[in-house]
């Protein structure tokens, strides 16, 4: 079954409400994602990765990543697209607190993409499902970035740059290997298997109480 984003947006406040809290949902999102992309790629361990975050909680996804691949042995580098005062949710904030106690993680922060890095893996968890508008700068250059990079590309939910409720993409948009969305397929996303890759929906504990009303 395919669901819109609102439709999304709605169960996940609703499961908020009965106590299984968003941070929660993050976690499990970022941990089912990790499994998913060690299944696709293969071991991780001593592998170069790096993790494009942008300022919502596509990018607090790509945080907890960050963190299980670090446990898996990776040589993680986060990229925050902006300043770290900027992010815009508690939940992404409170995982980005946790890396900042993580030396097995290389933090940059700001709008340069500029790397002299290598990797063998990119996340990308820049823009998420409420993507509106044209992709701006420092996005657009991540996006950018990645496309150009020789490597897999791996999206969390939704490769940036595509909408997910109508598969209509923006001025720029990336191409991935793997996407891994959360919960229920959204319905515009499998209309560009080009830009996804395979395609997996993941569940993250969402209460099916919680679809009550909405579905």
């Amino acid at each position: 079954m395919e669901i819109t984003v609102d439709q999304m947006y709605n169960i996940e406040n609703q499961g908020h409400d009965m106590g299984f809290l968003k941070k929660f949902m993050m976690e499990n999102a970022g941990a089912a994602a990790v499994r998913r992309l060690i299944e696709g790629y293969g071991d991780v361990s001593s592998k170069k990765i790096l993790i494009f975050a942008g300022m919502g909680n596509n990018g607090g996804d790509g945080l907890v990543m960050a963190r299980h691949l670090a446990g898996y042995g990776a040589n993680v580098t986060v990229k925050l697209l902006g300043s770290v005062d900027k992010i815009k949710t508690e939940e992404s904030s409170w995982n980005w607190g946790i890396l900042e106690k993580m030396p097995s993680v290389a933090l940059l922060t700001g709008d340069q993409v500029k790397f002299d890095l290598a990797p063998d893996v990119i996340v990308d968890g820049i823009l998420g499902t409420g993507i509106s508008g044209e992709i701006r700068e420092p996005y657009a250059s991540a996006v950018n970035y990645i496309n150009q990079a020789n490597c897999f590309k791996f999206a969390v939910d939704v490769p940036s740059g595509l909408d997910p409720q109508t598969g209509k993409t923006a001025n720029i948009v990336v191409k991935c290997d793997m996407t891994v969305t959360f919960h229920k397929m959204k319905r515009g996303i499998p209309k560009r298997r080009d830009l996804t890759g395979e395609l997996f929906a993941e569940k993250i504990g969402i209460p099916p109480e919680a679809e009550e009303g909405i579905l």
